[in-house]
């Protein structure tokens, strides 16, 4: 079966963005803004991208995705299911009691989860060792992460960004999701951390591309390593809260807890969308 196209992996994503909807409409609430921001890339790593199989998801010699900022995981949550890792009836769980989607990732709980994450700015350094590991096995494989731009004021993500250049990590691929908000205000307001500038500077290659574009993200992950002997890191502009047009770019919707109304009106807002670019 070959690559989808980019019509599909728009359909793919528009699906995924009205799964996040079931999620918060079973949880009553859930870190809406940057699932919806993110879902875009998670989407195009998953059905264009990544060397996975949904019936083995221990496969050895798989290509791995850690997502760092994990309250972005209903983003993951509904990309798992829509590749088939789980029934979408676990949809109806989040917010529950030993749900197997918890508010963030957990490895023990969810097929396709590789590692769990949530306390912000760990996620760089586990990929990294999954890189340096997956790197020392031979087989070709590759390592994606996914992080916010709110938390690259956390200091280990600059021990890993230094260490990842030191060993010529070029199977890593590192995403940033500049939405431009984090759950207090504007990212450069509370702590500028500009990653073009600053990951270039720590030794990686580095790319800027628009994160809710579907051409640009596979263009961008067609064209990685960027440089041999250079981790990669794609600095993706989104906007928080992508598809739902009344929350879109607006802070307060970082986390979310919507009333029936704002419910109803999103999922009709999605349902239009998947209609429209409907293969």
């Amino acid at each position: 079966m070959g690559k989808p196209s980019i019509k599909e992996l728009e359909y793919t994503a528009a699906l995924c963005r009205r799964k996040v909807l079931r999620m918060i409409e079973a949880g009553h609430a859930g870190h809406m803004g940057g699932a919806m921001s993110c879902i875009d890339i998670v989407a195009a790593l998953y059905f264009y991208v990544m060397r996975i199989d949904p019936r083995n998801p221990k496969m050895p010699g798989r290509d791995r995705f850690i997502l760092s900022a994990g309250h972005k995981c209903m983003a993951q949550y509904a990309v798992l299911c829509q590749r088939g890792f789980f029934d979408e009836a676990v949809l109806d769980s989040y917010g529950s009691l030993n749900s197997k989607i918890p508010g963030h990732p957990d490895m023990y709980k969810l097929p396709g989860v590789e590692a769990n994450t949530g306390a912000l700015g760990h996620g760089l350094s586990i990929g990294l060792g999954m890189a340096l590991g997956l790197r020392m096995d031979g087989e070709g494989a590759r390592t994606f992460v996914v992080m916010g731009d709110g938390e690259l004021a956390e200091g280990s993500n600059w021990e890993a960004a230094a260490a990842a250049a030191q060993f010529k990590a070029d199977n890593l691929v590192v995403f940033v999701d500049c939405n431009g908000l984090q759950i207090s205000g504007k990212t450069v307001d509370i702590m500028n951390m500009n990653p073009v500038e600053r990951f270039a500077a720590f030794g990686w290659a580095v790319k800027e591309i628009d994160g809710n574009s579907m051409s640009q993200i596979t263009a961008a992950v067609d064209a990685v390593p960027f440089a041999p002997g250079k981790p990669s890191l794609i600095a993706a502009h989104t906007l928080k809260a992508r598809g739902i047009c009344f929350a879109e770019g607006i802070a307060k919707y970082h986390y979310w807890k919507p009333s029936a109304e704002e419910l109803n009106k999103a999922i009709a807002e999605l349902d239009k969308k998947i209609e429209e670019v409907q293969p």
